[in-house]
């Protein structure tokens, strides 16, 4: 080759396009030639060991250091291109972590969710209990909630009761409330009568009977010796007084007053021991020195009459 196709790096030539090494230029100062080194016959230089001593440690010669190959060599200007296929070293990637948790495959996945679920109903399956252990069990369960029940039921019955019992002394309260409203209403007027009698200075009586549609009107009229009550019909304008005197007279003496008045028009009837004279709706009798008549415009009848006089 040409000087202008080669160029020449440290003794050896390298093509100037291509980099590639040719042909190494022959050097005899640096290859000499092999008749050269082999012409002489060499004297063995092997140690008897018998005679050379044991080198110390001191003596140990040092492993000379070689220099080291240079590489900073620099790129000729001469060379235009490299190699079409130059052979370099395979860069070695550094292996990269994998920081994600491992993943199984989808099928053991499966697999061993089936294996789970077909032994989970093993492993909750609980050996039967002994009958005698059953009802001990059940002896010391309820034994234990006995005492709370029955302290329950017991407060609960507590209440109950004084419930009940206020309900019945309320209950009963306003049943004598109403009791006695009743008796007072009713015995208002015999109440009335005893009052104007303690007043007028004598025993006067109310009567326990009075004929039907006939009530008390008004109050109870009294003066000295003497008490007057009126009785109304509750249909109509007729009524009647009863009139208590008090009087010395007898039977005898009323019945004298009775024949001057009705001039012999009257009747005569006798009740439990008193003498009633009837004259036209109107009578007259007298009983422990009271000389009780009834005047006015009802027309009452001889009965009645005479039911009024027992009654007093």
């Amino acid at each position: 080759m040409s000087n202008n196709q080669t160029v020449t790096i440290g003794g050896r030539q390298y093509d100037a396009h291509t980099g590639l090494s040719v042909e190494p230029v022959e050097s005899t100062h640096m290859h000499p030639h092999a008749t050269a080194i082999h012409t002489a016959v060499q004297r063995s230089q092997t140690l008897s060991r018998s005679h050379a001593k044991k080198p110390t440690a001191a003596a140990v010669a040092k492993p000379v250091a070689t220099p080291h190959h240079r590489t900073d060599i620099r790129k000729s200007p001469a060379i235009s291109r490299f190699a079409p296929h130059p052979q370099t070293a395979a860069r070695v990637r550094k292996p990269v972590m994998d920081i994600r948790p491992a993943q199984p495959h989808p099928i053991v996945a499966r697999v061993e969710a089936t294996r789970q679920a077909t032994a989970a109903p093993a492993a909750s399956v609980v050996a039967p209990k002994p009958s005698d252990i059953i009802k001990k069990e059940a002896i010391e369960t309820t034994l234990a909630g006995a005492p709370a029940h029955a302290a329950n039921a017991h407060q609960i019955k507590r209440k109950h009761t004084k419930r009940s019992r206020m309900l019945s002394i309320v209950s009963a309260s306003f049943a004598l409330i109403l009791l006695a409203g009743y008796l007072t209403y009713l015995n208002m007027p015999s109440l009335s009568v005893r009052v104007a009698a303690a007043q007028a200075g004598i025993d006067a009586t109310y009567p326990q009977y009075h004929p039907d549609g006939y009530s008390l009107k008004g109050a109870i009229t009294y003066k000295e010796g003497e008490v007057a009550m009126n009785f109304t019909s509750n249909g109509g304008p007729q009524k009647f007084s009863l009139t208590q005197q008090k009087s010395s007279w007898d039977s005898s003496a009323v019945q004298q007053f009775v024949a001057t008045k009705t001039k012999g028009q009257y009747l005569t009837d006798i009740r439990k021991g008193v003498t009633i004279y009837t004259y036209g709706g109107d009578a007259a009798w007298v009983s422990g020195g009271i000389l009780y008549t009834i005047n006015g415009d009802a027309p009452l009848s001889s009965d009645q009459i005479d039911r009024i006089a027992t009654s007093m």
